[in-house]
């Protein structure tokens, strides 16, 4: 499938096979005019996902957590410049289209939690929720699953960090200022871009960007501690921006920030650029040019220690400015450690049964 024009809603042009396919499909001109063929939208499709573990663990030296969850695969976000498209293909799927309309649930995934928290070998370590793909996404308000994954771990005292880029993680402030009360929890809101005609076909569903600060604002009233993300910087396009970003996020009470270089992993190099041809092709060669200067002349550099952020002067200058800014605007200045040491194992009854409301 290849629209000519950008599907309402979606983020992806086209839908590629994946790289493990045996077989592979393209478009061609038959000499007939198909546009007529391609519909104007594509509903979600949403399949359950029964999983034995839900906690996954890392050894990366890039990122600050050894554990993570991630309540779907697949994210209806449809953000053009994720770095979990690819993961899609492991499935047989396309890291285009059917990343963003064919979304699988781990809808038995507090139930797996809660037996991996019981488990007598267990050690509590801080959890990352949404490091791959967002728990806040759209189909989160019906489904749930990221709600209740919080009740387990409050009811477990366990230590949590959400990196999202949905205002819907206000739904849930009740559970994370219970949790936050006890130094349990903390947030950090992904902010990429503050101008609306670019972030609506970056991120065609993620929440606008005035929603975003407004849920650092809420956030930290309430008493959660928030922080935000300036992901992914896109050379040419938005890096422009990182000052004010950083500048709205601690206006609106953001105390902590990082950011990420985008990364253009797999197949991912020819999706984004697809993207940029198509809303602006005026900066495509640019974007990608930089780009690559950061990356040792190549789409993507996968190496530890450089993938985040780059090399090279271009992205040492971006790291200055980052460094600057953030201090101007009085952000990192101290460091919260979660508290692992209220874990328990096997917690009261009675306090289960109040969280599950009986």
């Amino acid at each position: 499938m290849h629209p000519t024009t950008p599907l309402r809603g979606r983020g992806a042009l086209s839908n590629p096979d994946g790289r493990f396919e045996s077989r592979r499909s393209g478009a061609f001109d038959d000499g007939w005019d198909s546009r007529a063929d391609f519909p104007e939208r594509i509903a979600t499709t949403v399949r359950p996902e029964i999983v034995r573990r839900l906690i996954s663990r890392n050894d990366s030296p890039d990122i600050p957590f050894d554990q993570g969850i991630n309540p779907y695969r697949g994210c209806e976000h449809g953000c053009i410049y994720c770095y979990a498209r690819p993961s899609h293909s492991y499935v047989g799927l396309s890291p285009g289209l059917d990343f963003e309309t064919q979304i699988f649930a781990k809808k038995n995934g507090p139930e797996a939690l809660e037996r991996e928290l019981r488990n007598p070998r267990y050690v509590p370590r801080v959890i990352s929720i949404g490091a791959n793909t967002d728990p806040y996404q759209p189909l989160e308000r019906d489904l749930e699953i990221t709600r209740d994954i919080l009740k387990v771990l409050l009811r477990h005292r366990h230590p949590t960090a959400i990196i999202t880029k949905s205002a819907s993680v206000l739904r849930d402030l009740d559970l994370l200022q219970e949790l936050a009360a006890m130094n349990l929890a903390q947030v950090h809101i992904s902010v990429t871009s503050l101008k609306n005609s670019i972030a609506r076909s970056m991120e065609p569903r993620a929440s606008a960007p005035r929603r975003r600060l407004e849920a650092i604002r809420q956030l930290k009233a309430a008493g959660v501690p928030v922080g935000m993300m300036v992901a992914p910087i896109v050379p040419g396009l938005t890096d422009e921006e990182l000052e004010h970003n950083l500048e709205a996020g601690a206006a609106a009470g953001a105390t902590r920030a990082g950011y990420v270089l985008l990364r253009l992993p797999h197949e991912l190099k020819s999706l984004f650029a697809e993207w940029l041809d198509q809303h602006f092709p005026e900066r495509a060669d640019r974007v990608l040019h930089l780009l690559r200067s950061m990356r040792g002349g190549e789409d993507n550099d996968p190496r530890f220690g450089s993938r985040m952020r780059g090399t090279g002067s271009q992205a040492q200058l971006i790291a200055r400015r980052f460094e600057i800014a953030a201090r101007i605007n009085g952000l990192n200045t101290s460091r919260q450690e979660l508290d692992c040491g209220r874990f328990v194992h096997r917690p009261e009854q009675g306090r289960q049964l109040r969280l599950m409301g009986l």
